[in-house]
């Protein structure tokens, strides 16, 4: 047997010192990657984590307004594959005066960050009052829901999706219904979330009805017709094309409706006449879930609860869902 040479059992001691430092750390350098993997596989199915978006505000919504109206962070990435905890594209319609860039600087990113493939499409913009196609949702709305149906048929191509789900503001939450019930879309939307939609048309607090009471609704409206904005006439309470749309009743058959309102609505006005009636429908005034929420038609696009409510309505879709009553939007 031989026996160690001095020099040897310095070195050795040296090793066990450092194992008995280096074992420890290994530990729980394994424990701790075994804790986080799961963490980072979040999905049952295997599905690699989704990029995550920065969600835009205020600010946003008015620089995406000026100097970016077709796109928006987290929206039309046309590589997107649904997953079976979100098998439905989500089609955003902006509303009138907007487009897509601004009406959905928070929702479209806050949606794709909750793991859904977002597309949205700006409409309405052939009337000379554009700015550059900044300003949308101005012409025939029936021409608009045209413009609609080829978008979502894109979508669907693109992602091999059967339906998609919706989500409108103001004439976006209104003018769908006409795709829904007259081109065809019952077929291919699941469930459709309207945030102030103009159903049944506004009196936009009683300036419809001033002008009618006036002999002058009629002088508008020609103007109106002059100008390529047929899209603010059919918008009227009354209006030949509310009428026409709302005559067969509200809702179709296979879609989920959800509506959601602020009773301090100046816009789309009763706030009450954007409600629908159906087997599918469900109503929700803001204030009744959060009594001090101010918000107004405009501020629905970064209202807390709003946002809440429309990731409960296009996920788990729980009846009952309260939002956290924080975080309110534009009091306009």
């Amino acid at each position: 047997m031989n026996t160690p040479s001095a020099p040897t059992r310095p070195r050795r001691a040296a090793h066990r010192r450092a194992a008995a430092v280096l074992v420890p750390l290994a530990l729980a350098a394994t424990a701790l990657t075994a804790t986080a993997a799961p963490a980072q596989a979040t999905s049952q199915t295997g599905e690699q984590p989704r990029k995550q978006y920065p969600v835009g505000g205020v600010a946003e919504g008015v620089s995406n307004f000026l100097f970016s109206p077709n796109a928006v962070s987290g929206v039309n990435d046309w590589n997107c594959k649904p997953t079976a905890a979100h098998p439905n594209p989500v089609v955003l319609v902006h509303g009138t005066g907007v487009n897509l860039g601004a009406n959905w600087v928070k929702m479209g990113p806050t949606l794709a960050n909750e793991g859904h493939c977002v597309f949205a499409f700006n409409y309405g913009m052939g009337s000379p009052l554009n700015l550059g196609g900044r300003v949308g949702g101005l012409t025939s709305i029936a021409k608009s829901a045209e413009t609609m149906r080829d978008f979502v048929d894109k979508v669907l191509a693109a992602t091999g999706a059967k339906k998609v789900n919706v989500l409108g503001h103001s004439q976006g939450g209104m003018m769908p219904n006409y795709y829904l019930k007259r081109l065809g879309g019952a077929q291919k939307v699941d469930r459709l979330v309207a945030l102030a939609p103009t159903n049944h048309g506004t009196t936009l607090s009683g300036l419809v009805n001033l002008g009618k009471a006036l002999g002058l609704l009629g002088v508008v409206n020609s103007a109106f017709d002059h100008l390529n904005l047929s899209g603010l006439k059919d918008q009227e309470e009354g209006s030949d094309f509310q009428k026409a749309l709302w005559a067969d009743g509200d809702t179709v058959p296979g879609v989920r409706y959800t509506v959601i309102a602020t009773k301090y609505d100046l816009v789309a006005s009763p706030y009450s006449n954007g409600f629908l009636k159906g087997d599918k429908v469900r109503n929700i005034a803001l204030q009744d879930q959060c009594p001090k929420n101010p918000v107004g038609h405009v501020g629905l696009f970064t209202d807390g609860p709003t946002t809440q409510n429309v990731v409960n309505a296009l996920g788990a879709d729980k009846p009952d869902f309260k939002p956290a009553c924080q975080d309110y939007g534009l009091p306009f």
